[in-house]
């Protein structure tokens, strides 16, 4: 994972007060749903094993757009309050100093908007310079929603503030997606330990509650989600190699043989399932 940045608990806290300094500034819960590497603690919370954590904030602004002008403009102010500033042309990712030096957070908003092609950089309306990148697949976060309360020192004050983070079927279907485009070890690993660690019971569970809530919508992700499984074959894939590395980093106690071999089981099982 020499390509990517390196994921650590202190990186997941400096993410989590980002985001909690926005919301903070933004006066109230902002329309956005927060998806990527924050969500699979909140969903995995019972149990033993850590998630690797992430330095980004994602987070999915449809229903952000939906509600005009006034809203964007709101979370543009917020952003800029919160001392993040945009990262040259790219208006959908905004960036600020992280706590340690030389760290960056990065929060990355995120569309899935029909009537604009994949890749399109959409400039929000009374915005200066907020804007989001158009990607298919996150709109199931947005559909799938849970409003959850984080907490963080802001100036030395303990500060609560309310989010909308997408539950156990909105990620992964977004993090399906989001695999199959961009092929980053990141994603199967966060597949693989959802699957096998959420607070559902596993990955036929999470298969269920896909299936439950979006079971006339996988048709647009048949090609993610049986690409998904071909490189989650065999133990020796790289897909079962990003999952087993990552944790072997986070539990040097554990077996890379048996974590490949269950990424593998699991991952198996959930495509399976969805694509019967």
């Amino acid at each position: 994972m020499a390509d990517e940045p390196e994921r650590s608990r202190a990186a997941r806290r400096a993410a989590e007060r980002a985001l909690v300094r926005v919301v903070h500034h933004y006066g109230g819960r902002p329309e956005f749903v927060v998806l990527g590497g924050l969500v699979p603690e909140l969903l995995c919370t019972g149990s033993g094993y850590q998630h690797a954590g992430t330095t980004d904030v994602d987070v999915q602004v449809d229903l952000e757009i939906a509600c005009g002008s006034v809203q964007t403009r709101r979370l543009e102010l917020a952003m800029l309050n919160a001392e993040f500033e945009p990262d040259g042309e790219r208006i959908w990712r905004w960036k600020a100093d992280g706590p340690e030096q030389g760290a960056v957070i990065k929060f990355e908003l995120l569309a899935d908007l029909e009537d604009q092609v994949s890749g399109a950089q959409i400039v929000f309306d009374g915005c200066e310079s907020l804007g989001a990148a158009n990607l298919r697949g996150t709109g199931f976060a947005a559909k799938d929603i849970q409003v959850r309360s984080l907490a963080a020192k802001i100036g030395g004050v303990r500060h609560i503030a309310e989010v909308n983070v997408t539950g156990l079927a909105g990620f992964l279907l977004a993090k399906c997606a989001a695999a199959y485009s961009r092929r980053k070890t990141k994603d199967w690993y966060d597949i693989a330990f959802v699957l096998l660690h959420n607070d559902q019971g596993g990955p036929e569970q999470a298969a269920r509650r896909v299936l439950d809530l979006f079971r006339g919508d996988l048709g647009m992700l048949r090609s993610a989600l049986g690409d998904l499984q071909a490189n989650f074959g065999t133990p020796g894939a790289q897909c079962p190699e990003a999952y087993a590395d990552q944790m072997l980093i986070d539990h040097n106690d554990l077996d890379g043989t048996t974590l490949r071999a269950d990424a593998v089981l699991a991952v198996g099982s959930f495509c399976s399932a969805l694509l019967a």
